[in-house]
């Protein structure tokens, strides 16, 4: 069954739509939004580059806890429960953030709000696996990340609108906007995600694959599968979470931008990024996961360089350009090739396992490269070391081998 008797589409659109809504609450508003926010809140906080560095810090290890155990309470409650209970929890972190008076407090709440981003957004991933078949689950999952792209123009055309018209206290303002709109999205979630498509009586969407059943690895071969995968997924979030952390500080320190200027440019990276996810999924799904990698892995490490390398107008518009069309690519075409290996029985957890790594890497990039910053004066180091590792993620993704497909038996 193609679609729903009272609907002109298929439910696992409204899955997806649901899925934009989700991200654009939890990881655009929630975490994405955090860059644009920095510079207010580190003069109403009194935080120095450090201390910036390793608030990013708080809010990925708390992302990191909740990966850990996302696959356990998908499995013990139902995606749609666990994901509900993810963004709750980010909806109250944004107002305990809002109260926060000092430097430990804020870390605490962003700790929470990690915790909500990853119970949301790793069983979703898994949850657009189960709705749509692997010829549409490229495209679908890429679609998701426009939510992530519209929680960046929402904080490039507002977080400067508040500072301005409220002043040193604006940054309070808009966490606590973000939490009203975190909050609706708890009670969409609730009354639209499905667990399955057979809760709709209906089928995933899309062609069923061409190929004969995945092999299922032996515990060996899926351990050294989780870990190469892994590996570029940490190498993917040590560096890309180092440019949304610091390019709008960086605008506004090196190159001494206002913060109206560096909202227009962080805005400009959100309408670009629009594209990433649904282009680069879509891509995937034609020509392969890994050759769609590789190119979003050179166009990445361009991205870097040319803001570690270059101070010119023109070098810093091709980089914004480059990692707003680049950006929310990865992620998506990593889910999938999860399941392209592993089969869908293990995807949840094993999409959980490289979220690990993800996380890590989202862990360790601010924390150094705000301490770069602070003994070097600028950022340019820590978008270096970026691109240093962009650079290996394309020769790991060159590396990874074909998944093996069950023979199909006459």
């Amino acid at each position: 069954m193609e679609k729903n008797d009272t609907l002109p589409l298929h439910y696992a659109w409204l899955i997806v739509i649901s899925g934009v809504l989700i991200l654009h609450a939890v990881l655009g508003l929630g975490r994405f939004a955090l860059g644009m926010l920095l510079p207010s809140m580190a003069t109403g906080l009194e935080l120095g580059f450090d201390q910036i560095g390793l608030i990013g810090t708080f809010n990925f290890t708390g992302y990191l806890l909740a990966v850990v155990v996302a696959g356990k309470l998908t499995a013990a409650f139902g995606y749609r429960s666990v994901i509900t209970a993810g963004i709750l929890i980010v909806a109250c972190s944004m107002v305990m953030v809002s109260q926060s008076q000092n430097f430990a407090a804020v870390s605490i709440a962003l700790a929470f709000q990690g915790i909500g981003s990853g119970l949301a957004n790793v069983p979703l991933m898994g949850l657009v696996s189960h709705w749509f078949h692997s010829s549409r689950r490229g495209q679908a999952a890429g679609l998701l990340m426009m939510g992530n792209s519209l929680g960046i123009i929402l904080s490039g055309a507002l977080v400067p609108l508040i500072n301005q018209s409220v002043g040193v206290e604006g940054w309070r303002v808009n966490w606590q906007i973000f939490s009203l709109i975190a909050f609706f999205t708890t009670l969409l979630a609730t009354f639209l995600l499905r667990n399955s498509p057979a809760d709709k009586g209906l089928t995933p969407l899309g062609q069923p694959s061409q190929h004969p059943p995945i092999k299922t690895p032996d515990p060996a071969h899926a351990t050294r599968i989780v870990l190469h995968i892994g590996a570029i997924y940490f190498l993917f979030g040590f560096s890309y979470v180092i440019y949304a952390t610091f390019i709008v500080t960086s605008l506004v320190n090196d190159y001494q931008m206002s913060e109206k200027m560096a909202g227009q440019f962080w805005l400009w990276i959100g309408a670009i990024s629009l594209v990433s996810g649904p282009v680069f999924g879509a891509l995937s799904d034609r020509i392969g996961r890994k050759k769609t990698m590789i190119l979003v892995f050179t166009l990445l490490t361009c991205a870097y360089l040319l803001v570690a390398l270059t101070r010119d107008s023109a070098s810093l518009y091709l980089s914004v350009l480059l990692f707003g069309l680049c950006v929310w690519s990865i992620p998506p075409i990593i889910a999938v090739t999860v399941a392209d290996y592993l089969g869908m029985e293990r995807a949840v957890t094993a999409i959980g396992l490289v979220t690990l790594f993800f996380g890590i890497g989202q862990i360790s990039g601010p924390a150094l490269a705000g301490m770069l910053a602070d003994s070097q004066g600028s950022f340019a180091p820590g978008f270096m070391l970026a691109g240093s590792m962009t650079a290996t993620a394309i020769v790991l993704t060159a590396l990874l081998k074909k998944p093996k497909y069950q023979p199909i038996q006459h």
